[in-house]
């Protein structure tokens, strides 16, 4: 299996299966002299961990990180830095039932279909697990762009969204959600616990906000930034759409509406509008970096669901074992390493291009 690897000068690579000895990464291209350990990670992956609540998989895992290489006396070297995450809760005969047939919406037929052999444990390459690896590259990728501060959150969960008028940033870290809202949040323990409690599962959209990011990065055409930050967040399991700024709303829009109108501002700019989500041309502006991630609902669900085996006969499947009845909860830890991914690379090719 090819395509294990994301960037381009700062370059991290994932290995592992969800019901394998361990997961992990190897990140290539961080530059040295920066201060890193353990404890510096350990914080990230808690945050994405199972089993913290019961609105996600009650499935126990301490994702308890280890560095390999790459660091001397608590500082990078500047060589590739590999991470372990050990698995220590694997139930696989919990997917008996998933060797003999296909979940409808999973990739368990999709990597039949490519590869003629699939690991039908937990899913293998294509399980929520794998993103464990890449929240621990991108709390090494957030030592390299101190200047970014990166919050994420959960905007709406089944179709039932925040009020914007009730945002409260520090509310994200008081609620099993990561919800910014406390009344959408009381809202949503009923809603997700009637989806578990009926063997159904429920989709959710993340909405994410980087500052600090200066005007530069990025380039015009193939390497934009909101190319490659929508082809990174696309890479997470389960996701399903991505947008920039107001993305689809913008085509609702007449041309001075979707403006960005500019005045002089003492460093630069001063924007009285962000609809392009803080990148133009592919190219940051200095404003805040937005995007908002589209998760679907969960494929492994207790309800029976019609499907075919890989004799191709038909059947149906009702997938036993722990999964989380809304995947886009833990999906904010990720969507937020990613974008720390990206734009971490994009500061060192733009430092490598302009100086």
């Amino acid at each position: 299996m090819s395509h294990n690897s994301f960037g381009h000068l700062f370059r991290f690579t994932t290995w592992g299966e969800s019901h394998g000895p361990a997961m992990g990464a190897v990140v290539d291209g961080c530059p040295p002299g920066l201060a890193l350990s353990e404890g510096d990670i350990q914080p990230f992956l808690d945050a994405r961990r199972p089993g913290t609540s019961r609105f996600t998989t009650q499935r126990r895992e301490p994702d308890a990180v280890r560095i390999l290489s790459g660091v001397f006396d608590g500082r990078t070297t500047g060589t590739p830095i590999s991470l372990m995450i050990e698995n220590v809760d694997q139930r696989s005969k919990d997917y008996s039932d998933v060797a003999k047939a296909y979940r409808p919406g999973h990739a368990d037929y999709a990597y039949d279909a490519k590869y003629g052999f699939r690991d039908y444990r937990g899913g293998g390459r294509s399980s929520a697990r794998e993103t464990a690896a890449r929240v621990a590259a991108g709390a090494v990728a957030r030592l390299v762009i101190p200047e970014a501060t990166i919050t994420a959150w959960v905007e709406s969960i089944g179709g039932d969204a925040i009020d914007p008028a009730n945002f409260d940033a520090a509310e994200i870290g008081r609620n099993p959600f990561f919800c910014p809202d406390a009344a959408a949040a009381a809202r949503w323990e009923a809603l997700v616990d009637g989806a578990r409690k009926a063997g159904s599962s429920l989709g959710a959209v993340v909405a994410c906000r980087a500052e600090g990011v200066p005007a530069g990065w990025g380039a015009p055409l193939y390497a934009k930034l909101d190319a490659e930050l929508a082809s990174a967040a696309m890479s997470i399991n389960a996701v399903k759409g991505v947008e920039i700024g107001d993305g689809f709303a913008a085509a609702s829009l007449s041309g001075e509406a979707n403006a960005d109108p500019m005045r002089p501002g003492a460093g630069g700019p001063e924007f009285l509008a962000n609809h392009a989500g803080g990148i133009a041309g592919g190219i940051s502006t200095g404003q805040p970096v937005t995007l908002r991630v589209a998760f679907k609902p969960t494929s492994s669900i207790l309800t029976p669901v019609e499907t075919i085996g890989p004799d191709g006969q038909a059947t149906t499947i009702a997938t036993k074992g722990r999964h989380d009845p809304c995947v886009g909860i833990r999906g904010v830890p990720v969507v937020e390493a990613m974008v720390a991914l990206v734009l971490a690379d994009q500061k060192l090719r733009h430092r490598g291009q302009v100086g």
